[in-house]
């Protein structure tokens, strides 16, 4: 990002550092709030690739699919990078438009992008595959990665999930305990809900034992004063 705002003046470029800095800081917490940094950021950089992704990244997070994905096309074409591929396609899913999702996810761009990538394109074509009832196509897709990738990689948990879903969804139980137990293994950040996924298959009761529960429990308990 320091590379790319370095073709603005160094007022302009700490100010537009600051508001990207802030849409990082709000995404996951208040997504309208890092939008209008976004928005600041773009009109004063709107040549500036790391503006133009958050934008789209505070869009696409907040679904609103059309504009992320020009913001993304907006990237690809000022940096000459295809990184956002996996969202693009993600994005003209949403919108219904599968078929040109489909030609996206195996454009030529695809087959160069670095394995991370790769893997959430995968997971998103995969998903794409179960839209169009192509049970063993989703599957299918996923198949070559997950044996491949190593579950030390920081995708390996979201594409072994994405993979037990896909074969839980054409009837296979068994193989999906297997690769949910798998994602559960290498889900070392919590980023999946694979253990309660597994604990689903297995017929395990989930008991729900936070402070907060207990403290319901006992205040449902007492007597109310006459």
């Amino acid at each position: 990002m320091k590379n790319q705002l370095r073709t603005l003046s160094k007022e302009n470029a700490e100010g537009v550092a600051q508001h990207l800095v802030m849409v990082s800081e709000l995404l996951d917490v208040d997504p309208s709030a890092a939008l209008a940094h976004a928005e600041t950021a773009v009109r004063r950089a709107g040549r500036v690739p790391a503006a133009r992704e958050a934008l789209g990244l505070v869009a696409y997070r907040m679904g609103d699919w059309a504009r992320a994905l020009t913001e993304f096309r907006t990237v690809r074409r000022l940096s000459g990078s295809s990184h956002l591929l996996p969202l693009m396609v993600d994005c003209e899913r949403a919108l219904g438009r599968h078929a040109k999702a489909l030609e996206l996810a195996q454009s030529d761009e695809a087959a160069n992008l670095a394995i991370d990538d790769r893997v959430e394109l995968a997971i998103v074509t995969s998903g794409l595959r179960r839209d169009l009832g192509q049970l063993d196509a989703a599957i299918a897709g996923l198949s070559d990665l997950v044996r491949r990738l190593s579950p030390n990689r920081p995708s390996a948990a979201r594409l072994y999930y994405a993979y037990a879903d896909a074969k839980l969804a054409a009837g296979d139980a068994a193989g999906a305990r297997e690769w949910f137990a798998r994602a559960a293994d290498a889900d070392h950040e919590l980023t999946t809900d694979a253990a309660e996924r597994l604990d689903e298959l297995d017929g395990a009761e989930v008991l729900d034992l936070s402070p907060e529960h207990d403290e319901d429990e006992e205040l449902g308990s007492e007597t109310p004063e006459p």
